[in-house]
């Protein structure tokens, strides 16, 4: 049953994004960030609340991830030109939190909305983030280019203002909510971070755009090319066999 939908939706989707913004299954706008009195990850009942007061169960969530699949890979890898973002490895918390927002129509996502509805329930959300968590981070990603002074640059700005949330190896926070950084695609995080200076995440942490908004272009493509160099001890998918070995 989940593969057939999976070829499904997949077929439905093949439009272009301008035809899936009009498509009536998209979520009906939740106010976010551009509302005045918006707060950040409220934590006053909803779909999100219920599904983190609820014990995931990998096995169960790896069935329903059949569908998260067919864009994020079965390895939750993603796709490095940054259509679609690894999953692999990321907080259960904000996997939970990030659909719950896509759901509800916090944060505008036509492309995943369809997807995300097949999530039957909080306890089907719990199990798919569980799942996701415990799955570990691919070594290949897409990375930015490894001009020295660029790194240098990105180095600073991540050391002066992105550790305190995301740590030195860009490990995240899941009691608060901060995604896993280490192993993200350098072109996905590219978009979202300049969608988040540009006010166009309504969903986004207005400490986190208090910092990237006074970040130039220059800025955005350093931290992210830095970014996308971290790594994590002991989540990275074990060395295949004979990798890195002459024939």
């Amino acid at each position: 049953m989940k593969k057939a939908l999976v070829v499904a939706l997949t077929l439905a989707l093949l439009p272009a994004t301008a035809a899936l913004a009009a498509n009536p299954n998209v979520a009906e706008k939740k106010a976010g960030i551009e509302a005045k009195g918006y707060v950040w990850n409220s934590q006053e009942g909803g779909e999100k609340i219920e599904a983190l007061k609820l014990k995931g169960d990998a096995k169960r969530g790896k069935e329903a991830y059949e569908v998260c699949g067919a864009c994020h890979l079965p390895s939750g890898s993603g796709r490095p030109d940054g259509t679609f973002p690894q999953l692999a490895g990321q907080h259960a918390t904000v996997i939970i939190k990030q659909i719950a927002d896509i759901r509800e129509g916090l944060r505008d996502n036509p492309t995943m909305y369809p997807f995300a509805q097949t999530l039957t329930d909080a306890q089907e959300l719990a199990d798919v983030a569980q799942y996701i968590q415990t799955l570990c981070i691919p070594r290949e990603h897409g990375m930015g280019a490894k001009d020295p002074a660029v790194l240098k640059h990105g180095e600073e700005l991540y050391k002066k203002e992105c550790t305190s949330c995301h740590g030195e190896t860009g490990a995240g926070d899941k009691a608060k909510f901060y995604p896993v950084l280490a192993g993200q695609h350098y072109k996905y995080m590219l978009r979202q971070v300049t969608e988040i200076r540009d006010g166009k995440r309504r969903n986004a942490n207005p400490d986190m755009v208090k910092i990237v908004k006074k970040y130039s272009d220059h800025d955005l493509d350093a931290v992210v090319t830095y970014m996308s160099t971290l790594t994590m001890p002991g989540t990275l998918c074990p060395e295949k066999k004979g990798a890195g070995k002459k024939k």
